[in-house]
């Protein structure tokens, strides 16, 4: 039998949300200007999704969308629709409706079926390299080693990395708001638990370099020493 040209596969993705709270497309490009300039290399040419939950009435989607592409994003879907005619709205403009899940600021969208196994520890005994991405779904993840800037952690649990830290870790990808983040030298590009995160320059700077956990303490981000 020939090979098939394509293979179809379940997969994993780290997606910011763009949580709307006005359907003016000015007002909404200013304000993704001035968020994207406090991070250009982590936002250039980055995949989002547009959460419209908040919106009440009518849009123009298309012209929703245009503002969030002039600014260097790439809309792949919109969520939080609240009815169907939104829905229907939405359609006709040519975008993708998504359902992301629990998760607020950053999500993990899968394609593949849900995974009926217990939930393991996934552990990881070589060095993380850039452009790599390690998913440990319904469990935790343990790194023993470095983890290079542009090498991305994701898991369903809680993060431990022993080694130096320099690329996005994500904890509670599934929305989990219990789980934490472990690490003996922290010099993350990005750090999430649950949606919420920090970019690099965020963390404070007496953290940086050091071991630390991270935890949630009413749906905020916080950071303790661990020497």
């Amino acid at each position: 039998m020939s090979q098939s040209p394509i293979e179809l596969k379940g997969s994993s993705f780290t997606l910011s949300v763009v949580h709307l709270h006005s359907a003016t497309p000015e007002v909404i490009q200013q304000a993704l200007q001035e968020k994207v300039s406090q991070a250009p290399a982590f936002f250039n040419n980055a995949p989002v999704v547009i959460n419209v939950a908040h919106l009440k009435g009518e849009a123009n989607w298309r012209a929703l969308q245009q503002a969030v592409s002039a600014v260097g994003l790439h809309v792949v879907g919109i969520s939080g629709c609240q009815h169907e005619q939104q829905k229907r709205s939405i359609l006709r403009a040519g975008l993708v409706l998504i359902n992301e899940g629990r998760a607020q600021n950053i999500v993990t969208a899968t394609a593949s079926q849900p995974d009926n196994h217990p939930a393991k520890t996934r552990i990881i005994n070589t060095p993380v390299r850039s452009g790599q991405q390690i998913y440990a779904r319904n469990g935790d993840l343990i790194i023993t080693s470095s983890v290079s800037a542009g090498a991305e952690l994701i898991a369903d649990g809680n993060v431990h990395i022993y080694g130096s830290m320099r690329g996005r870790v994500l904890a509670g990808a599934s929305g989990d708001t219990q789980c934490q983040i472990f690490c003996t030298q922290l010099s993350a590009e990005l750090i999430s638990i649950a949606g919420q995160y920090w970019l690099s320059e965020q963390i404070p700077a007496n953290f940086v370099g050091k071991a630390v956990r991270l935890n949630l303490r009413d749906n905020a981000l916080t950071i303790q020493s661990l020497n």
